[in-house]
């Protein structure tokens, strides 16, 4: 297994690999959000951070922008969405990441009503994704959601994404998962449906209301069932802990638990 953590895109990118290194992380999980990992600014300063994550023996995993309206229902809006999405993932390639992290489009506004729209808008983004990953030899691991965004949510939602995108990966996020569903079936689900398709993962806990990023055991989650069904798929690659605490000790304390969970017999 190897274990990574995320930035804050408030902080100075070169500041956290430093920070990630010093814990003992084996990559960093790049945010490619403004205002300090904006696809311009990292594009800028590549040469300096491909050097930092070299001198400090880190691996790079991309995270492309969060907070993006590529199913908006105006069109300006929606293009100009799907344009910074693009532009993201070609310095992601450029700075050497052979795995991107991607959002479901987002069922906002007004979508809501007329979901079948934002549907069709999600999935010509997808196809556009897919098509410019493939040229550029990255695979895209596209995230489960929670019930808010209404897309790339439930195992019914994954099944329908991966039939139309076989090149697809999943990225399994166990707090979102847990989120309106604090029996874990959603996680559960996930897991027995898509185990070979999971290429990546994101640990953090919440009481399963919100997207709290809790430290491993502060939450609801089952993680030591999580890490059973993840085992018996034959899961063996990076997970991120995408813990949001002041207290950065946090993320070697959840390391810590994980590593042992896949351990143990």
């Amino acid at each position: 297994m190897q274990f990574g953590a995320m930035n804050f895109p408030i902080t100075p990118v070169l500041d956290e690999i430093d920070t990630f290194a010093r814990l003992g992380f084996d990559y960093l999980e790049l945010a490619m959000d403004p205002p300090m990992a904006h696809h311009s600014i990292l594009s800028s300063s590549r040469a300096a951070i491909n050097r930092a994550l070299k001198v400090n023996g880190l691996g790079l995993v991309c995270h492309l922008p969060t907070f993006l309206t590529t199913a908006d229902l105006t069109e300006s809006l929606r293009r100009a969405s799907v344009t910074e999405m693009q532009r993201s993932l070609d310095v992601a390639a450029d700075l050497g990441a052979k795995k991107v992290v991607l959002h479901p489009s987002m069922a906002g506004g007004m979508g809501a009503f007329v979901l079948d729209t934002v549907k069709g808008y999600a999935f010509d983004f997808l196809s556009e994704m897919v098509d410019a990953a493939r040229c550029l030899d990255v695979t895209i691991c596209l995230e489960n959601m929670f019930p808010r965004n209404r897309l790339g949510v439930e195992p019914d939602d994954f099944e329908e994404i991966f039939k139309t995108f076989p090149a697809l990966k999943m990225t399994l996020d166990s707090g979102h998962a847990n989120i309106d569903d604090r029996r874990g079936r959603r996680l559960k689900e996930l897991v027995s449906a898509f185990g070979k398709r999971i290429g990546h993962l994101h640990f953090s806990d919440n009481q399963g209301r919100l997207d709290d990023h809790l430290a491993v055991g502060q939450g609801t989650v089952n993680f030591g069932e999580l890490v059973r069904g993840l085992k018996g798929a034959g899961y063996d690659d990076t997970v991120t802990l995408e813990i949001f605490d002041e207290n950065r000790r946090m993320l070697v304390e959840s390391r810590e638990r994980i590593e042992a969970m896949f351990m143990a017999g």
